[in-house]
């Protein structure tokens, strides 16, 4: 194995369940969401030599976010397997957490548009800065801000229709 294979398994490895997750949220279907991230570490792969350690994070979230907007242009061929949306979405199930809330949480997700539903998951999957974000995806910090108040907006109103699930509001309208 060559230094740089080993320098990018080594990157890799520890990464690749929250690309994958990543991908997910982005695009709410696991199969997709695995070819999403080959498609993104095989880019990654190729531009290896020209990448800093500390912009690799950076660039395959831009590769991960740009190829889901690909994929949900192309005709949908992808079958999603019975129990896909059951799978655990975090690396730590929380005191109380439900598979149902993760659910609707997908189902929420889904409801919005994809840039919005990158941009939420951005923010408050991976901790980007509105900063990163917008550099990401190629649009104004000024997008990001608007488009993440809409998506949590609609967010809230999504779940706030399941009165079982005990939601409160977030957000400056929830406080």
């Amino acid at each position: 194995m060559s230094r740089r294979d080993a320098e990018f398994t080594e990157y890799v490895a520890p990464r690749r369940r929250k690309f994958r997750r990543t991908a997910y949220l982005m695009c709410g279907d696991w199969s997709q969401a695995d070819d999403i991230v080959q498609l993104a570490l095989v880019k990654l792969y190729r531009a290896w030599r020209r990448i800093r350690s500390d912009q690799a994070d950076a660039y395959v979230r831009r590769t991960i976010s740009r190829t889901a907007i690909d994929e949900s242009r192309r005709p949908n061929r992808r079958v999603s397997l019975p129990g896909d949306e059951l799978l655990d979405l975090s690396p730590v199930p929380a005191a109380g957490d439900r598979v149902e809330d993760r659910s609707v949480l997908m189902a929420a997700l889904r409801e919005l548009p994809l840039r919005q539903r990158q941009i939420v998951v951005l923010r408050h999957w991976c901790d980007c800065s509105v900063a990163e974000v917008a550099a990401d995806l190629k649009i104004t910090p000024g997008t990001v801000k608007s488009q993440t108040a809409r998506a949590l907006e609609r967010l809230n109103s999504l779940l706030l229709e399941q009165p079982d699930l005990g939601y409160r509001p977030v957000g400056p309208k929830g406080r």
